[in-house]
């Protein structure tokens, strides 16, 4: 059993960037400039852009953070995303989700310009990827993916069974892994909360990724030997000998499903971290395309 270390692979692809950055400032290039918008004071959502935030700063990018209350109105909010759209120093968008109840995530994600949609969740972005056009790809299947191309995964031929079909994850990471591409390749099924026999097809799977958001749902007895997991929940579970009164989970029960494994994601410092990687690599991109 081989863990594939996110966080090492993820420091990787940053010092690259890094260079590719210093290159870009010796040209007399602009320097990648990313937006992000945070709307409430949400606790993970802070962690989430903090992190995103400080990887800017490491890499040599422009950031800049946007916080706005969780009473914005819609319009408000879709107006300072016109802003940023029309703002020639910016080159990605990222808007933090989840949003406040009362503005649709839909209306949000479709008013960032396509060109600066880092995140890769416009209906345009996601309609070139299944077309196996160049696109963004969302950030955490882009993440995935580059784990398994660091760790020289061939996946050809593999059945990946992927659980979870969520926009964000679940889908687009189906469409990456059965691409023609490497890795890609596979034979996937897509499981959910309606799947018959859940057990049985994931014991099919060369490929599980675990991306439902239930703390430990995977289990020993739903893997086969030798399978590769990727684990993509993280939940906060009460715990009272942390100091912090609560450990992050993933949706594999980690202890008794790794030691049937080829290779398999810890959380957290597993998925998290190339999630960043991968929009720092769309951040370039987009500095790199609309300049």
């Amino acid at each position: 059993m081989q863990i594939l270390d996110g966080q090492t692979t993820s420091q990787a692809i940053k010092d690259a960037l890094k260079i590719q950055v210093a290159q870009l400032i010796n040209e007399g290039k602009k320097v990648p400039h990313l937006a992000a918008v945070l709307v409430g004071n949400n606790g993970a959502s802070e962690t989430y852009v903090g992190a995103k935030v400080k990887a800017c700063a490491e890499i040599g990018f422009k950031s800049t953070l946007i916080r706005l209350e969780d009473d914005i109105s819609e319009n408000k909010l879709l107006g300072v995303i016109e802003d940023l759209n029309n703002n020639p120093e910016v080159d990605g968008i990222l808007v933090q989700l989840p949003l406040p109840k009362h503005i649709s995530d839909e209306n949000v994600i479709n008013a960032i310009s396509v060109a600066k949609d880092v995140d890769g969740f416009h209906p345009i972005s996601i309609g070139r990827l299944v077309q196996g056009l160049p696109s963004f790809v969302p950030a955490t299947p882009h993440g995935i993916m580059l784990l398994l191309e660091h760790y020289k995964i061939n996946t050809k031929g593999m059945h990946a069974v992927v659980v979870g079909r969520s926009n964000i994850v679940g889908r687009p990471m189906s469409i990456l892994l059965s691409s023609n591409t490497n890795p890609g390749n596979c034979t996937v099924t897509i499981c959910h909360s309606h799947t018959r026999n859940l057990k049985e097809i994931c014991l099919q799977g060369d490929i599980i990724v675990a991306a439902l958001g239930k703390a430990e749902f995977v289990t020993a007895d739903m893997v086969k030997e030798g399978a590769i997991i990727i684990d993509v929940g993280i939940t906060p579970v009460v715990d009272a000998s942390k100091k912090s009164g609560f450990a992050l989970k993933g949706d594999v029960k980690f202890d008794e499903v790794a030691p049937k494994c080829s290779f398999i994601t810890p959380v957290p410092k597993g998925v998290g971290p190339m999630t960043i990687a991968a929009l720092m690599k769309n951040t370039f991109k987009a500095c790199v395309e609309n300049n």
